[in-house]
């Protein structure tokens, strides 16, 4: 999604040189401008500092709230209060984080709970389904594959109901891992993920005309495996499609025909516009292939078919209605103001990779080694944090900098920005860059 408009809350400043000390230290460029709009000058000592600092949130952030007047002047998108209540935001301090994850759930009398996995291969658009479907974006995303290195977990809290969204690595096989050096969690994690599952939702980018056809072949393995756990068909970013017809071929290739048990009658199939639940044929005893065909590029086994663009928040609600009203009795596994598993650090992180991605080309992103050095509170209650950023060519160094420290500070503005909206306070980013020898 396009990040919101935040006028008159930016700020960016900075100092720049170049110093070598020794032949073996590694070599730091630091960058600054001076302020935008003629704002007061904040102290750096890093390459970029960017601070969003309109009227100070850390202390009220909370009692505002993201629909309230002051979230209306910074630019906060605002949720529709009468389909979805505003998402929980998530602790800039880790041992609050830490403790509300432990803390007992503040369940109603008649709790019902659901374990959702997100599957699919990389780049099908789950961590950005994941951030719609939470109200929240706490999940990196770009165009790149292999955005999201291990599972993560988030939270939807409504009512006496909870759903438990698992967002996994895209599926690859073991020849790629090994090829290209990948961590273990990227093949390891989706089949985890499976073991704990009420429901899984496969995602499939109907506008990658390469892959769209068929299911992967590592994500069918998966569904053969983990065959009792219920699955539905989700065709995403339906938008991208000029010709709305090639839905009703997609569906036939991708469920074999078959949908709840039932053969599909093609002519009438689906006349549902994207966005729509396609409701599902009445059960009966398909005429199928065995689970364990080896010719199998479709899924005869899908529940329910949803045919909608991730970025559209009337086709995400359709099918978070359909989560929530899946949820069985149990008791929740979380507190209701959880909105995610992970720390704040590790969300910091996993943002500023998200811009490495985003604007650095090719190979370079994945060969930059992030360390946060600095993650305080300052004086006026806003989130400091310093992060170097590690490359091991010069090469890269100066595309991450970029002409006149242009890309880096982009990079720490748009990273800001995102992490105010998820801990709802201001926050400052200095992004150093250094080549290791």
């Amino acid at each position: 999604m396009a990040a919101p408009s935040w006028r008159g809350a930016g700020l960016v400043q900075a100092v720049f040189r170049v110093w070598q000390v020794g032949p073996h230290v590694a070599r730091e460029r630091v960058i600054s401008f001076p302020s935008l709009l003629g704002c007061q000058r904040r102290c750096v000592s890093c390459v970029v500092g960017s601070a969003f600092s309109g009227p100070r949130l850390a202390s009220a952030s909370r009692s505002h709230g993201q629909d309230s007047a002051l979230a209306h002047f910074l630019g906060f998108p605002q949720p529709d209060s009468s389909v979805t209540p505003c998402a929980p935001a998530v602790s800039m301090h880790r041992d609050e984080q830490d403790l509300l994850l432990v803390h007992h759930p503040d369940m109603p009398e008649n709790p019902r709970v659901l374990r959702v996995v997100l599957l699919g291969a990389p780049n099908a658009g789950k961590s950005t389904l994941s951030n719609q479907l939470l109200g929240r974006k706490v999940f990196p995303v770009s165009k790149k594959v292999h955005t999201t290195r291990c599972q993560a977990l988030g939270v939807i809290t409504e009512k006496e109901t909870q759903v438990i969204l698992l967002d996994t690595p895209g599926i690859i096989s073991p020849v790629k891992q090994k090829r290209h050096h990948l961590e273990l969690s990227l093949l390891e994690d989706p089949w985890k993920s499976m073991e704990s599952a009420d429901l899984v939702v496969v995602l499939v980018d109907v506008s990658d005309k390469w892959t769209r056809n068929q299911l992967n072949p590592q994500l069918l393995r998966c569904l053969t495996k983990f065959s009792q756990v219920p699955s539905i068909l989700v065709m995403n970013k339906v938008d991208c499609l000029k010709q709305k017809s090639v839905l009703l071929e997609l569906t036939a290739a991708l469920t074999e025909g078959v949908v709840n048990g039932k053969k599909l009658k093609m002519r009438d199939a689906f006349h549902s516009h994207p966005g729509t639940h396609c409701p599902s044929p009445a059960v009966k005893d398909p005429n199928t292939q065995s689970v364990g065909s080896p010719q199998r590029t479709g899924w005869p086994h899908f529940q329910e078919i949803f045919m909608l663009s991730a970025l559209s928040q009337e086709d995400v609600q359709t099918l978070k209605k359909y989560l929530l009203a899946r949820a069985q009795p149990g008791p929740w596994e979380y507190h209701s103001e959880v909105l995610t598993n992970q720390t704040p650090e590790e969300i910091c992180a996993n943002i500023i990779r998200e811009k490495l991605l985003e604007y650095l080309p090719q190979e370079v992103p994945y060969n930059v080694q992030q360390k946060t050095v600095v993650w305080e509170e300052g004086p006026s209650g806003e989130l400091v944090i310093q992060q170097k950023l590690l490359v091991p060519k010069e090469s890269y160094m100066r595309l991450l900098i970029g002409p006149k420290g242009h890309m880096i500070s982009q990079i720490a503005q748009e990273a800001s920005r995102d992490l105010m909206n998820i801990f709802l306070c201001d926050v400052d980013i200095h992004l150093s860059v250094k080549l290791l020898n």
